[in-house]
């Protein structure tokens, strides 16, 4: 056992964790970083073993909104990037920062325990190639991401057909000869759904509740790139944006999608204007939840039935950090409850890095919440009274940054900020705790 007390263990090499790497090599916080595949990339490259990515995934963010400030995607790369590109740019990232060096890849962290209090070490296990290994580390840093373990529902009932989950989904050909039911109308559901329309026989898509759709493009412009540098109060801009809405989009319930039962923004709009064009063409079916499976029949709530070969569940992801006690985390309810959504109120020796969805925060607003730990870590070490006065903040209690947001009470949510309000704290703290030296 090599005992490197001096270091953080890093887990994750997807987009977080290269942020954090890149960071925490320039604040001076040595660190090793720990990547259960053979490159970086995380769910983006679809070859990664926990990849969720299916080949004609494509950013719902403009590149523009999306990328490092300090590392823009090339001219070339199309607005709407597709999963192939973000991989090369993630890749590009590595190369660019020189990050690989500090990882080991092919290693899977199986579990992280405390040696105690708070400051005096973590044991590291992980397995490899060549086997079985620990290591004491200074503290914790997991960035493993948040869309790899499947949410699949139960359903009454049994279908006599395939039934998936849409981490499973990767190529059209999978719906060829098919009559398909997506389950969950968000991004990706909605996605998968155009592809099942135009690969398989047919295509259901049930729906539990009413989505707001946003078009990716308003005026000829990426829909995200239209907002004004001023910042209005939820009730103008819920006017303004749902305006725009009813003059790109219409009215969803013309198709068949219920009326949403919550106000715009307290929950993230589907980026997808595709859904509903097949659905004024009759190519796609709305249809409610589902009551009950009999054989290849699915029973729905309002009494109707129709006969599927598939069933495709986009039912979205679970918050999923197996290798370490959740009570360590702090978990309350469907997420760990940290501050800043990254920081531990008690100790300093563990963070958790991209727990963190807000709608239009890019990578550069988690770059910036990377940047606001590793200052914090070097602080502390130096004895900063930056780094003591948000040591006592987050100790004295606090709530999630959603900016007075009543976001849905759904797990997905559980970790949903406000882009400004959020932005506006960690910016704040990334000043106050100064640049450092960089290693």
């Amino acid at each position: 056992m090599t005992d490197t007390r001096g270091k953080f263990a890093l887990i994750g090499a997807g987009p977080m964790g290269l942020a954090a790497a890149k960071v925490l090599r320039e604040q001076g916080v040595a660190f090793q970083g720990f990547e259960v595949h053979s490159d970086v990339g995380g769910l983006w490259d679809i070859e990664g073993p926990l990849s969720t990515m299916y080949q004609s995934a494509h950013l719902i963010s403009s590149k523009r909104m999306t990328e490092f400030t300090d590392f823009p995607m090339r001219e070339e790369v199309a607005e709407y990037p597709s999963h192939r590109e973000m991989a090369r740019y993630f890749r590009d990232f590595a190369d660019h920062f020189d990050l690989r060096r500090f990882y080991h890849f092919g290693a899977q962290v199986t579990r992280a325990e405390p040696l105690g209090g708070d400051g005096e070490g973590w044991r590291i296990h992980w397995r490899d190639a060549s086997g079985e290994h620990e290591e004491v580390f200074a503290g914790l840093l997991i960035a493993n991401g948040t869309l790899s373990e499947p949410n699949m529902p139960e359903f009454p009932g049994n279908f006599a057909g395939e039934l998936i989950h849409s981490s499973a989904y990767r190529d059209p050909e999978q719906f060829k000869g098919k009559r398909v039911l997506v389950v969950g109308a968000g991004n990706s559901g909605c996605d998968i759904a155009v592809d099942a329309i135009h690969h398989g026989t047919s295509c259901d898509l049930s729906v539990r509740r009413g989505y707001y759709f946003v078009p990716k493009y308003v005026f000829g412009k990426p829909a995200d790139t239209m907002g004004g540098a001023i910042r209005l109060p939820m009730w103008l801009k819920r006017r303004i944006d749902g305006t725009i809405l009813k003059w790109f989009v219409g009215d969803p319930t013309k198709y068949g999608f219920p009326k949403p039962d919550y106000k715009l923004y307290q929950s993230h709009p589907v980026v997808n204007s595709l859904v509903l064009f097949h659905a004024g063409h009759g190519d796609l079916n709305v249809r409610p939840d589902i009551a009950r499976l009999e054989g290849h029949t699915v029973h729905f709530k309002d009494g109707t039935q129709a006969d599927y070969d598939m069933i495709l569940a986009a039912t979205g992801y679970k918050l999923h950090y197996p290798f370490i006690d959740p009570k360590l985390l702090n978990w309350q309810g469907d997420a760990p409850h940290l501050y800043l959504n990254a920081m531990h109120p008690e100790r300093d020796d563990i963070f958790v890095l991209g727990m963190l969805e807000a709608s239009g925060l890019g990578w550069q607003g988690r770059h910036e919440q990377a940047e606001m730990v590793a200052r914090y870590i070097r602080g502390l070490r130096e004895g900063a009274e930056a780094a003591k006065k948000l040591h006592a903040e987050k100790a004295r209690g606090f709530e999630r940054a959603t900016g007075g947001m009543a976001y849905l009470n759904l797990a997905r949510m559980a970790y949903y900020v406000d882009k400004a309000t959020y932005r506006r704290a960690v910016t704040g703290w990334i000043k106050a705790l100064g640049k450092g030296g960089a290693a």
